[in-house]
Order: structure tokens, then sequence, then C-alpha cells
């Protein structure tokens, strides 16, 4: 099965090499047929031309649209590839690439949905606020689509392409909206524990309180 490997990026120069870098290293071992892509969401670092030299494929937007936005960029290059399965990871460093071959596995195993857990593997680093958030909102999700999800607003997911078609109207985050049509749509989705790296604060969301908002509305 081929594997469309893709990277939300947004002024991530000092990390994206190390990210492409490691999943070259992972997925030639396993010897997976897989490509990378970039999706440059307005940097006005060296981002682009970092990817590009490590062998990724970059489509770049003219400005900073959001995360929601770039996630609708990635799905629709998947979904006009020849791939059969989609990983989602971040350009900041905090996912493992050695990871993404237990991914993929599950979905060949037949899940439509698999998301990483980092609250049942282990995380080096989170702040207070934000983990407390998280779990607040994956139990609120758990209750929605009555399935005990552990880490509903992680980054760290691979689906197939029945799971990409479902349409994100979300103008802020895609990571709970999925879940929860993905839910509703009887499809197949799991969790594997994994454990994450300490990284800086994220690019994607500037501001904690505004981003707990947002998700709340959506």
């Amino acid at each position: 099965m081929r594997i469309l490997i893709s990277i939300p990026a947004y002024n991530e120069e000092k990390t994206i090499g190390n990210v492409l870098k490691e999943i070259h290293t992972v997925m030639q071992q396993e010897k997976y047929p897989y490509s990378l892509v970039v999706v440059d969401d307005g940097s006005t670092d060296k981002t682009a031309l970092i990817s590009q030299q490590h062998h990724a494929r970059v489509i770049q937007h003219p400005r900073n649209y959001g995360l929601a936005e770039t996630f609708r960029t990635e799905i629709n290059y998947f979904l006009h590839s020849k791939a059969d399965i989609f990983v989602h990871i971040d350009a900041d460093g905090q996912y493992l690439a050695k990871d993404i071959p237990r991914l993929v596995r599950e979905v060949q195993n037949g899940y439509d949905l698999v998301l990483g857990d980092r609250f049942s593997g282990g995380i080096e680093a989170m702040p207070l606020l934000k983990k407390i958030g998280n779990r607040a909102y994956s139990r609120v999700i758990s209750r929605i689509i009555k399935y005990p999800i552990h880490d509903c607003q992680t980054g760290f997911r691979a689906f197939n392409r029945k799971t990409a078609t479902l349409p994100i109207q979300s103008t802020h985050t895609y990571t709970q909206e999925q879940i929860i049509k993905a839910s509703k749509q009887g499809f197949k989705i799991t969790e594997i524990p994994i454990e994450t790296r300490k990284t800086r604060d994220s690019r994607l969301f500037k501001n904690p309180l505004q981003y707990a908002i947002k998700a709340w509305i959506n």
C-alpha cells in the first residue's frame, strides 16, 4: 500500500530538516512505498527550501491560513494522489517517526482512523493548562461518540481514503471534527500509545486561551 506522509509547517526551519530526515530513515528501513509533502502555511523563513532539500514535495500558501485550511490542502493533495494511506505528523519534532509504521499497520489491519495517544504513551513535557484542556476535550468527545478517546487533539494520525473524504468545516482545527464525523459514519477508530519529545510552544496556536475558546465553539 502506498503511503503519503504530510506535514503542515509554519516557520519551522529549525526543526523540519531533522523531522524529514528521521522519516526517510524509518520508512526506508521498513521498505514502505511512501512520499512526503510539506504544506508551508505562509512561512517567512527557509521552511520551504529546507523541505525541498530533504526531498519533500512542497505546497506553499501565499499567506498564513491556519491549521484547518492547511489540513484541507493536505487532504485535497492526498485524494488527488495515488496513495492509499494518509499519515499526518507535525513539523516541530514532538512526534517520533519510528511510530509511523505502527499507525500504518493499524490502517492495514482494517481501521479507518488511527490516533497517536500521547497520554497512554508518554509525554516528555506539556503545559498543565494544555494537559487539563486536552483531557476535558477528550471526555466531551468520548461522550459525543460513545467511545473512549484519550487524546482527541493529537496531530499524529493515519487514515484511509474513505476517512479523507469526510468534509472538514471548522475554520480553526480539524482534530475533534474528524473524530466525531468518522464515528457518526460508523468508521472504525482506534488509538495507539506513543511517546513524544519536549518541544517549544506551537507556532500554530499562538494564544492557548484563544485556541480553547475557538475549539469549544467548533
